[in-house]
């Protein structure tokens, strides 16, 4: 039986996660629209398959650019099948260090950006009854990190969109799954990370920790981001794909301490928290 091809929308396909995506939908058939901000990344994504990879510049950011890009890839009855939310990156500094307007920044691009495309999507797949939302966002997502607050922010804030956007959307034929990676072999340690401007020295025992340790591992991680493409094209090929998919040994250690920790700690209060409701 031959396989329809999809129509996929990925926003940041210049490298990392994107790029690796796009790669593999490409290499089963697919059309990939994807998002770049430079004119050179625009051209040597489209050389990877003329006339089934298409680069559109934007920002997601911008309404309207966003909206163009859309229309672009949903063509003239076709439909986008999956949106990837890739394109971010990191934010990296004490909660006291950074700047209300780097704050504004991750959460332009991290947060904003995803809703932005969400909403540019949803009118045409809730028409066609169908479509599959991808937001890529962190184990960081899930279980904070000193140094990362503001991006562990942004992805917390994500989590809770795609877990609500898919109780609002399952009924129409719509399905949404959050990707919680944890350390990939990508570019995300080096041109994906913003410091800080502000540097407190009563913070390199814990917040700057973050950075060393990000910069040591830079291009050692252990996650495959090829691996990566193929299970989630596996979760979009899946008729009933998971709300969360978490990616790689280190996300799921992380994951677990974090929600042990916290099921402990409400079990040892569980007597104070019972004792605040009318007798």
């Amino acid at each position: 039986m031959t396989k329809t091809p999809r129509r996929w929308l990925i926003t940041g396909v210049s490298s990392g996660f994107g790029r690796a995506i796009a790669e593999a939908a490409l290499a089963e058939g697919d059309m990939v629209f994807g998002t770049v901000r430079k004119s050179e990344d625009k051209v040597a994504f489209e050389e990877l398959a003329p006339d089934r990879a298409i680069g559109c510049m934007m920002d997601v950011r911008d309404v309207v650019g966003v909206s163009n890009a859309v229309k672009m890839a949903q063509g003239d009855d076709e439909g986008i099948d999956v949106l990837v939310n890739n394109a971010g990156y990191g934010l990296m500094g004490a909660i006291e260090e950074v700047s209300m307007d780097e704050v504004r920044q991750q959460m332009g691009v991290n947060l904003m950006g995803p809703i932005n495309m969400i909403q540019a999507v949803l009118p045409d797949m809730r028409k066609r009854k169908s479509g599959h939302i991808i937001n890529i966002t962190s184990i960081s997502g899930l279980a904070t990190w000193h140094g990362m607050g503001i991006y562990s922010a942004s992805k917390f804030a994500l989590e809770a969109i795609g877990e609500t956007l898919a109780e609002e959307v399952n009924p129409l034929g719509i399905k949404v799954t959050n990707v919680e990676p944890g350390a990939f072999k990508t570019d995300f340690s080096g041109r994906s990370i913003s410091l800080a401007k502000e540097q407190i020295e009563d913070y390199d025992a814990t917040a700057h920790v973050a950075v060393k340790m990000m910069s040591a591992e830079d291009h050692e991680e252990a996650g495959d981001p090829r691996k990566a493409a193929q299970a989630i094209l596996a979760i979009v090929a899946a008729e009933e794909p998971p709300l969360h998919l978490m990616l790689g040994k280190d996300a799921l250690y992380y994951f677990n301490r974090k929600n042990e920790a916290l099921i402990a700690e409400i079990e040892k209060w569980k007597p104070l928290t019972l004792s605040t409701d009318f007798s």
